[in-house]
């Protein structure tokens, strides 16, 4: 199928609001047409919309990249910055893109946002100092062993290290944060090992920054990954098997012990957060689940949600029949069954009393 067709069928399951769906079509569209910014700065959009905002802003960069005039990229890099708290970054897209686009409000709203959010954490720096100095010199037994990781760097020096840096974890992966403030891009390597993580930051002028320790479980190198923002290097740690990491640090005493299976379901970590007021999103998300559950929806609504959960929900066969059935069929049809549909083109099939065209795009 042709680019262009998977990018309209694409749009067409955005719009109807199967966004996983979206994303799925917009990755076939750009397997064929790498070089097509429009298609990453779409993908971002439905990213955004499926809180993916880490992989949101690498497609608006893409797009930046392949595009630097499109305005919407710097906006949807921005929208993802927001989430992620990166005010600072996403300030700087959105003044990018305001000059593209002097006429559109959004840029000079969203300016105004980030500017309060920057005065906030401003604010609340004083405050947070005789946090940290707490912190710094705390024993194990006051400080939670999974983000507390001062004793896990790998270095010859025993000083305090330059930079600060925690890890949460999710059943499938580790993300570890390394809090080094405005650090170009360019001046960041990270390499992934089976069972290695290694981070060097070398800035002109300045002792090279050394990260390097054995994981505490094995790792996927190939779907590993890592983002410099303005505040922070996020890297996400792909784990070969589902189990808790007691430590992100390997240790022979408590590997073969405190190993145990990470419970099943949808389970989200709590981030950690050096602000003084703290939200539990864990409840709140509870909340708006149960909230979900109970709505009783109608008619195109309730439809949609349907065969949203049907997506979600779906193996890998599940979903390739729901795609090539829904984009052979324009729109038509949605079929389950991979075998029924994998091996011949699925025929439009419009309701009783109306006819198929076929539109040009």
């Amino acid at each position: 199928m042709a680019s262009l067709d998977l990018e309209t069928k694409a749009k067409e399951a955005f719009i109807d609001d199967h966004f996983e769906l979206a994303v799925d079509l917009y990755s076939q569209a750009i397997s064929l047409n790498p070089s097509n910014a429009e298609l990453f700065a779409d993908r971002a959009q439905a990213n955004i919309k499926l809180r993916n905002f880490t992989e949101a802003v690498a497609d608006a960069k893409k797009a930046i990249k392949l595009d630097p005039a499109m305005a919407k990229a710097y906006l949807r890099e921005a929208m993802a910055c927001i989430k992620l708290e990166e005010y600072q970054t996403a300030k700087t897209a959105l003044e990018n893109g305001a000059s593209l686009a002097p006429g559109d409000s959004r840029f000079i709203n969203l300016i105004k946002e980030c500017d309060e959010r920057i005065a906030e954490e401003a604010g609340e720096l004083p405050k947070q100092l005789p946090d940290e100095v707490t912190t710094s010199v705390a024993t194990p037994n006051d400080v939670p062993p999974a983000i507390n990781l001062s004793n896990q760097i790998t270095t010859i020096s025993s000083t305090k290290p330059k930079y600060r840096h925690e890890f949460y974890q999710k059943p499938e992966e580790v993300v570890v944060t390394i809090f080094a403030k405005g650090m170009p891009a360019d001046n960041v390597a990270v390499d992934f090992g089976e069972q290695i993580l290694s981070v060097t930051i070398d800035v002109p002028g300045e002792e090279v920054y050394h990260f390097q320790t054995r994981l505490f479980g094995k790792i996927n190198p190939e779907k590993c990954r890592y983002i410099v923002l303005s505040t922070k290097i996020e890297i996400r740690l792909a784990k070969v098997d589902a189990v808790h990491w007691t430590s992100l640090e390997y240790s022979r005493d408590v590997a073969a012990v405190q190993i145990k299976n990470v419970p099943s379901g949808n389970q989200r970590p709590t981030y950690p957060s050096s602000k003084p007021k703290r939200v539990d999103w864990d409840k709140l998300e509870a909340q708006v689940k149960n909230e979900e559950k109970e709505e009783k929806l109608d008619g195109d609504a309730a439809l949609n949600k349907f065969f949203r959960d049907i997506y979600k929900d779906a193996d890998e066969d599940t979903r390739r029949a729901m795609s090539k059935s829904f984009v052979e069929s324009h729109g038509t049809v949605l079929s389950t069954n991979w075998k029924e549909v994998g091996s011949k083109k699925v025929e439009g099939s419009p309701p009783d009393g109306m006819e198929l065209k076929q539109w040009e795009y």
